[in-house]
């Protein structure tokens, strides 16, 4: 395992043939144990560490920008890499981005045809997601935003959680007139996530132009039309994996004990 952020960042991109995005670097190195993090948010903490470098140690950073998001390793930089300074890994997201290949939209995170089934559905549920599969989970319930309903991949509703969090308008969709209607979501959230895990507000001052280019990206992203062929401009939110909910996951082990206890005594 290596010592620092920086040094395992190296190691992939070592490794690998072509440039690549960091949160593909930052998956890479949890998939393949070149370092450990407990944090919640590892790609971001992947990007602040190489554009840190980039900024800070000019020619001589181990780390190139090929384009937006994206580095190789620079093969004229010295060899020898100081350590990375530890107290990144406990800022939020969005102040890890600053020096980043971050954009001003308002969108920090979100989640894509998530599965109504893998929620424990209450007054206040929790919605758990992760960034990758070896980060920390990080519980989206009180999120703001954007939603979108699907019966499957058919859109049956939008809708927006500000005065009230994410998971609670979502709740109150199960026992409404949609109640029968809907299987996944998705969302689109204003609040940032921090390395512990937690949901936190920013300051929103984005330009006119910002907006716009939010929205287009958004619906780009929601929608999928098929004559757009990338993503849209200046969405620098960060997707988040679905997450079951640990309460039914522990229902599902307690129900497969009791069906090999009930098959073990059929059997004797």
């Amino acid at each position: 395992m290596e010592k620092s952020w920086k040094e395992a960042i190296k190691k992939v991109l070592m490794e690998s043939p072509s440039p690549l995005h960091y949160t593909e670097i930052s998956e890479q190195i949890l998939s393949r144990g070149y370092y450990k993090t407990d944090g919640a948010t590892p790609a971001a903490t992947v990007n602040a560490q190489i554009a840190s470098s980039i900024k800070y140690d000019g020619d001589k950073s181990p780390f190139i920008r090929v384009a937006k998001g994206v580095y190789t390793v620079n093969t004229n930089s010295p060899q020898e890499i100081a350590p990375t300074n530890l107290s990144i890994e406990k800022t939020p997201t969005s102040q890890l981005e600053e020096d980043g290949d971050s954009s001003e939209s308002i969108i920090h995170s979100f989640g894509m045809y998530w599965q109504r089934d893998l929620v424990v559905w209450r007054n206040d549920p929790k919605i758990y997601g992760k960034q990758q599969a070896l980060s920390k989970p990080v519980d989206f319930g009180r999120q703001k935003g954007i939603y979108i309903l699907y019966d499957h991949h058919t859109v049956v509703y939008v809708g927006r959680s500000i005065d009230r969090p994410l998971g609670k308008r979502l709740f109150e969709h199960t026992v409404d007139r949609l109640g029968s209607r809907w299987n996944r979501f998705s969302w689109f959230g204003l609040l940032d996530v921090t390395q512990e895990g937690t949901l936190r507000e920013t300051a929103l001052s984005s330009s006119l132009a910002t907006l716009v280019a939010t929205l287009e990206a958004l619906l780009i992203e929601a929608l999928e039309p098929p004559q757009n062929r990338k993503r849209g401009d200046d969405f620098s939110g960060i997707e988040y994996i679905q997450e079951i909910d640990p309460e039914l996951r522990e229902r599902e082990i307690q129900n497969t004990l009791r069906a090999i206890e009930q098959k073990m005594r059929g059997g004797s």
